[in-house]
């Protein structure tokens, strides 16, 4: 085992996952409630496209090392954080 490349755990992949789901629910959820409001489906991409592409990020072998940085965890944390509160306040 090479110690200088971290691993995922499936515990922090299930995280991630969990949490791009939400992302990708919370902004089609904007989307269909708030039918009718200018700009309705750029607010909304900018929360489910995230999610989606996070998601994504999740089945790709090659992206795990990459998610286990702890600086992209606190990252990513960050970030979604921000997404789902302006998600919810928009």
């Amino acid at each position: 085992m090479d110690m200088t490349k971290p691993e995922l755990s499936r515990y922090a992949l299930n995280n991630y996952r969990m949490a791009s789901y939400l992302l990708f629910a919370i902004g089609l959820i904007n989307l269909r409630y708030q039918t009718g409001k200018t700009d309705v489906l750029v607010n909304s991409a900018a929360v489910f496209v995230p999610g989606f592409i996070a998601l994504g990020l999740t089945f790709i072998k090659g992206a795990h090392g990459f998610l286990a940085k702890r600086e992209v965890m606190v990252a990513l944390g960050v970030i979604g954080g921000i997404l789902v509160a302006w998600a919810i306040t928009n």
